[in-house]
């Protein structure tokens, strides 16, 4: 059974669930195109990650955003 992992960060409004059902619907075709992977098999999870939930620097990533703006 494949199981994909996706992490992305959640801001400005996206991604938008039809965004997440094309996602979903795009990684689990390529899996069964290219590695010829069972679609009713393949599990996709997106992990939204917030700006505020990871850094870079000392710093969270809204802040660094902010100060480079």
């Amino acid at each position: 059974m494949p199981f994909v992992n996706i992490r992305i960060t959640k801001e400005n409004g996206e991604p938008t669930t039809k965004q997440k059902e094309e996602l979903i619907a795009g990684v689990t075709e390529l899996l069964a195109r290219v590695l010829n992977k069972n679609k009713a098999s393949t599990v996709v999870i997106i992990d939204e990650i917030d700006t505020d939930n990871y850094g870079l620097g000392g710093k969270s990533i809204t802040k660094v955003r902010k100060e480079n703006s």
